[in-house]
């Protein structure tokens, strides 16, 4: 079964090498649920951060359910993630590290339930932003001439 992608962090991967990624459930209220099975959901800016041994999914805009009245949520409250204990440990310890952080990568249901996928992610100087940037108008090139030549046989 495919997961139903809800929203993709793509300033993550823009900003950041990511060196590893976790898949994490995420403790939701009814009306955050209804919100995301809309596609509403902002993951621009959004953080992780440990507190007392948990992980927490900070900065996400998940904007008010608008049939919930009185029963919405706030839209950026923190939010705590489900990971196995010895991942937690794991993660913290790494971002712990200096110039190591967490980012969410990507929010999706599956089977049902809301999952994120949380990235251990270190940042990029702004020389690597340019090379990548450069290897993909290069490859881009590449596939226009190919393309090019496909058609002209």
């Amino acid at each position: 079964m495919k997961d139903k992608s809800i929203a993709v962090n793509r300033r993550a991967y823009h900003d950041y090498e990511i060196l590893e990624s976790l898949e994490g459930g995420l403790v939701l209220t009814g009306t955050e649920v209804k919100s995301l099975r809309l596609g509403r959901l902002s993951l621009q800016g959004g953080y992780i951060r440990s507190e007392r041994g948990e992980l927490w999914l900070d900065a996400v805009h998940i904007p008010p359910y608008p049939a919930g009245g009185i029963y919405n949520h706030p839209p950026t409250r923190p939010r705590k993630l489900l990971l196995h204990r010895q991942q937690i440990d794991k993660l913290i310890g790494q971002a712990s590290t200096k110039g190591f952080t967490l980012v969410p990568l990507r929010l999706y249901f599956k089977k049902g339930k809301a999952k994120v996928e949380v990235g251990l992610a270190r940042g990029k100087k702004l020389y690597d932003k340019r090379r990548a940037l450069q290897e993909r108008e290069v490859g881009r090139e590449m596939e226009r001439a190919l393309k090019d030549k496909k058609v002209r046989r």
